[in-house]
């Protein structure tokens, strides 16, 4: 149920809602709009009052049931869309962050090349794995509490913010106090005990899809983020598990573009995962642009050909150049998309190259 409060609405207005709500045993989730306050009456299973408890209450403009089992991450909740800010990028609206990066921080030289990079590109976030899930328990699993202060150093040396997944409760607050956002990987998408404690530290969350995760039980995953009063929520869509061998997955661009149609949170893509092949993440990347997307994760190596993990899906240095130059024109049309008729586009720096900046294109 969402109560929306009048925009006149004052502090004690608002207190004399949740007061109310909480006599009848429920849970407040308040958001604050454009102009006014929002706040979502949540309740286990059936046992919400009736919006005439509500609607009796001074400054309550309208009382709404939300009709889908994802209450506080829907449209039903918050029409507007909602903006994500990790350092100096944000997701949602306007901008359009990448996060790029090694899938695993292998060694100093390896991790400090790749930031320095990216930093001269104008790329905000940087990502990398310091604890790795892979298929067999044989394979490199990645340098643990080294890698995070390794990845720590270089994105703090070049400037950046630090993305990187968490694999367990028992590595949430180690992790925490490293990263700037912290990943929850497709394997944990349906993981709630870590999504609950996730959500608990309040920090930003980039959620994956699960490999054969429905729309609704993506959603619903963040939904345990928000219901702990979190919602600093990036989706992120990375392909599925389908019939087809011919990618490493089947990225879901439809489904992209659908979740930004049910929900108001960021919805960025992964082409990296999503296709398992070089050749194929420029490609991808400009389609995630033309749906809507807010933003990217791309796995760069400085040599792919060397790398411990996902060597077949990352870009050199050179290819993430050339990725960035052929999104120029995408990024242009969309930014065009936000700004007024008479306004210009301007997609490119001074030496005509464009850059993945928080604040602009």
């Amino acid at each position: 149920m969402i109560v929306t409060m009048k925009p006149e609405a004052e502090a004690a207005d608002i207190e004399l809602v949740i007061e109310r709500a909480t006599q009848y045993g429920c849970r407040v989730h308040r958001s604050q709009g454009e102009e006014r306050v929002l706040l979502g009456i949540l309740a286990a299973g059936d046992r919400l009052p009736s919006r005439d408890v509500f609607e009796a209450l001074p400054q309550v403009d309208r009382v709404v049931r939300v009709s889908t089992p994802y209450k506080l991450v829907s449209r039903e909740y918050r029409a507007e869309p909602s903006e994500v800010r990790v350092g100096s990028a944000v997701f949602g609206g306007r901008s359009f962050p990448v996060i790029a990066g090694p899938c695993s921080v292998e060694s100093e030289a390896q991790i400090f090349e790749t930031a320095r990079f990216l930093r001269s590109l104008g790329v905000p976030l940087l990502r990398g794995g310091a604890f790795k899930p892979r298929t067999s328990p044989y394979e490199f699993q990645g340098l643990g509490e080294e890698g995070l202060r390794l990845m720590r150093r270089a994105a703090d040396e070049s400037g950046l913010g630090m993305v990187t997944e968490v694999l367990s409760e028992h590595d949430l607050s180690l992790v925490a106090s490293f990263a700037d956002m912290l990943q929850i990987g497709s394997r944990n998408m349906q993981n709630y005990a870590l999504l609950k404690a996730a959500g608990a530290t309040r920090m930003p969350i980039l959620l994956k899809r699960g490999l054969s995760a429905t729309i609704q039980e993506f959603l619903l995953a963040a939904e345990y983020i928000a219901a702990q009063g979190n919602s600093r929520i990036v989706l992120c869509e990375r392909g599925i598990r389908t019939f087809d061998q011919s990618t490493r997955n089947t990225c879901d661009l439809a489904g992209a573009a659908l979740l930004k149609e049910f929900s108001h949170l960021p919805v960025i893509v992964d082409p990296s995962h999503a296709t398992g092949r070089r050749s194929l993440v420029i490609p991808v990347s400009r389609a995630a642009v033309a749906v809507g997307a807010d933003g990217l994760m791309v796995e760069v190596h400085p040599a792919p050909e060397e790398a411990l993990s996902d060597g077949k899906q990352s870009l050199s240095l050179g290819e993430f150049a050339d990725l960035q130059r052929q999104l120029t024109p995408y990024l242009a049309l969309r930014q065009a998309s936000f700004d007024s008729a008479d306004e210009s586009v301007d997609a490119c720096d001074g030496e005509g190259k464009a850059r993945f900046v928080a604040s602009s294109v």
